[in-house]
């Protein structure tokens, strides 16, 4: 792709985002907002232009002459600076940003999009276009004027755009000077009440203080500062604070790779993504997105006896998930299909016991937080626990979630053994002694089938499944889980197996083995950076940091990571952007700070 401006090559996703844990929107270096659900992140875009710039709406403010943009945002915030620079010598900024700050008891996080469009250099001449659609770009908004708004009517709230410029000018998309400050503030539902100016600077304001009193509380290694706090700031936008679901991307049906039919619908809440992203949060000292996801677990599983988990719900805690394609729309750079739904809230991954059972651990053992519910919690590890002591050694989907067969992957009886292993140090921790013994000694046989039947000899690795001859890179946690010490020489010869087989170039892939859809063609951002903390683990610090230092030079612009890159081009490819990602990119640059 070439910029408008032509000059340098722009990457796929040369994209910001912002967002306020209610709703997020992505908006490329020219300043049109390509992706937008309101009033969540899993609704219908009321702009999808990333997904089809002629059906899928467009709300974009740009000179009418030729122009440079650069983009930043405002040093620790979720909040987007475009600056063009125009060829008569004009200049002018957008300054994007959806409000929220703290005010009566609670956090202010309305589902609305503030622009700011500031002069800096004579008044340039730009043109503003504002065309939301509905029903995933199927059908366009019919817009009726106010005094100083244009109200989009067609779905169940109303969609507004307030102004202090002429209505003509947005309606048309025709060309205006823009002799002051302007103000455009996009709202879902109930309108933003007061003076347009005096709001959009007070909100403007209070919300660069909210993010920057926020970073604050992050603790952050010596080095990678910068990336760490972007990285940090981005799974906050992916946490949907109503309920405390983490979703895991912004978007869906970006594909794995081009041509590979791989286009899936990431707005959804993945129990296993959810507690990486929470883990990583509690790293940098934030614990409060944990706790509201406990409670969001609690929430969808307090009805459920058996404790039968989904591997992934919707962030209003809805188990049915229906996955369908959207055929109107032309996809991502033309890649088909687009699909809403997703499937795997069918499938069976046993890994998620595991998993939640480390989440929860801080409870227990943090003396900074202070449960107010300890049996209740308890009572969650002790229903996790057991269902994971049913499930080992039992055939699943896998982490990758396979869609044609249930096999016995290694890493879903790993995760089992974890939560027996895990919950015994709980129960132990809380004198019961009973529970501990007999979960230790559940653990101990299962950690010595995991031996037997996951470690293949002739290879020198892990597998991916009992008694296979795929690697799987899921297994480079086996040492973070407690499984493998550092000095485990199986985690060197591991490492030097996945290395000649999973590893091209400074890129890691899930697998290489034919799936449901061929041979992978990209490698996993989240797997390079397991690999990298592999490496640290062993001892190999000085490759660990420079393939570090490599992998995250391939963010785009903003500091900002997709789920796939392609190994040969460092291209990114996949949702956007991917939590699992910045997970990936936390952990490693702790890791390599310590």
């Amino acid at each position: 792709m070439r910029g408008r401006d032509g000059e340098r090559p722009v990457g796929n996703l040369d994209l910001g985002i912002v967002g306020n844990c209610q709703y997020s929107a992505l908006i490329d270096r020219t300043a049109a907002v390509v992706w937008c659900c309101l009033p969540r992140f899993d609704a219908s875009p009321v702009f999808a232009g990333l997904l089809d710039p002629e059906r899928g709406g467009v709300f974009s403010v740009q000179p009418v002459r030729p122009f440079v943009p650069t983009q930043q945002y405002i040093r620790n915030t979720c909040v987007l600076s475009t600056k063009f620079e125009v060829d008569d010598g004009t200049s002018f900024e957008v300054v994007d940003f959806a409000p929220r700050f703290y005010q009566f008891d609670r956090y202010f996080r309305p589902p609305s999009l503030i622009r700011i469009l500031r002069p800096i250099r004579g008044m340039p001449r730009i043109a503003v276009r504002c065309e939301p659609t509905l029903d995933y770009g199927r059908q366009r908004t019919r817009p009726v004027t106010g005094s100083n708004h244009i109200a989009y009517l067609g779905s169940d709230q109303e969609l507004r755009l307030t102004c202090d410029v002429g209505l003509t000018h947005i309606l048309d998309a025709s060309p205006f000077l823009l002799d002051q400050t302007r103000y455009l503030i996009l709202t879902y539902g109930k309108p933003l009440e007061g003076p347009i100016k005096s709001l959009a600077e007070e909100y403007h304001d209070r919300t660069v203080a909210y993010w920057r009193t926020w970073c604050k509380h992050c603790s952050v290694p010596f080095d990678f500062q910068d990336e760490v706090l972007r990285s940090a700031l981005t799974l906050k936008l992916h946490i949907f604070e109503d309920t405390g679901a983490v979703i895991a991307a912004t978007t869906t049906s970006i594909p794995e790779a081009p041509g590979t039919g791989r286009n899936w619908d990431y707005r959804y809440c993945w129990l296993r993504d959810a507690y990486f992203a929470v883990g990583a949060l509690n790293r940098l000292g934030h614990f409060e997105e944990m706790e509201k996801f406990i409670t969001y677990l609690r929430n969808i599983t307090q009805d459920d006896t058996n404790l039968s988990l989904q591997p992934v719900y919707g962030i209003g805690g809805e188990r049915v998930l229906e996955e369908r394609e959207i055929p109107w729309l032309s996809g991502f750079l033309g890649q088909v299909p687009v699909r809403i739904g997703n499937v795997a809230h069918r499938h069976r991954q046993h890994d998620v016991y595991g998993e939640l059972v480390l989440c929860m651990l801080p409870f227990f053992f943090d003396r900074r937080i202070v449960d107010q519910d300890p049996d209740g919690n308890f009572g969650v590890v002790e229903r996790l626990v057991r269902r994971a002591g049913e499930l080992f050694g039992k055939p699943d989907a896998g982490i990758w979630e396979f869609r044609s067969e249930e096999r016995l992957h290694v890493f879903s009886s790993l995760m089992c053994w974890a939560a027996v292993h895990h919950g015994a140090r709980i129960a132990r921790h809380l004198g019961r002694t009973d529970l501990a013994d007999d979960w230790d000694g559940r653990a101990a046989q299962f950690r010595s089938v995991l031996e037997r039947e996951a470690w293949n000899e002739a290879l020198g690795c892990f597998t991916m499944t009992f008694g296979g001859s795929q690697p799987d890179a899921s297994n480079l946690l086996m040492a973070r889980v407690d499984f493998l010490r550092p000095d485990d020489p199986r985690l060197a010869r591991t490492l030097a197996c996945y290395e000649q087989v999973l590893k091209e170039g400074d890129y890691v892939f899930r697998y290489r083995s034919q799936d449901d859809f061929g041979v992978p063609k990209s490698a996993f951002l989240i797997c390079t950076f397991w690999f990298i903390e592999a490496l640290v683990t062993a001892g190999r610090t000085a490759e660990a940091h420079d393939m570090f230092r490599k992998v995250i030079a391939r963010a785009n612009p903003l500091g900002l990571l997709s789920e796939d890159i392609d190994p040969a081009t460092g291209e990114l490819w996949g949702n956007f952007p991917q939590t699992y990602s910045h997970v990936g990119l936390i952990t490693s640059a702790l890791l390599l700070g310590t």
